[in-house]
């Protein structure tokens, strides 16, 4: 009986966890307009009331980060809505980059700023 006391209580004190969402999961790299650049196409949205600032960042195996390019280092996505991005690595990274991946940026309110930074990261498929 403690058991099923100890649970419901546990249950009742779980808050509600939320994200971002950054799609597809295994993006697929590219070629862009300019030579010798690629292109990886990501669609990120905002299911963060609290937030609606992200930022982009490319990594090798070990998570080191690796030099890319894209229109907007940091991007406006309101709540409950969309944005494709383009990330765009140069042919010399490209046999390197592995993760690409977006994170939330804690922006400073009064008060209601958000207390949890997310990170979502894609594996390039090689």
């Amino acid at each position: 009986m403690l058991r099923y006391i100890m649970a419901l209580v546990m249950l009742t004190m779980c808050g509600h966890a939320s994200g971002h969402a950054w799609t597809p999961t295994y993006p697929k790299l590219l070629p862009s307009h300019e030579q010798n650049i690629y292109r990886v196409e990501m669609l990120l949205w905002n299911s963060r009331a609290d937030n609606s600032y992200y930022t982009f960042e490319v990594f090798d195996k070990d998570f080191i980060p690796i030099k890319f390019a894209t229109p907007e280092r940091t991007v406006k996505v309101e709540y409950l809505k969309r944005k494709t991005i383009n990330i765009y690595i140069r042919e010399i990274d490209i046999d390197r980059a592995v993760y690409v991946c977006s994170r939330s940026r804690i922006v400073k309110q009064d008060n209601t700023a958000s207390l949890v930074s997310t990170r979502i990261c894609s594996k390039i498929k090689s």
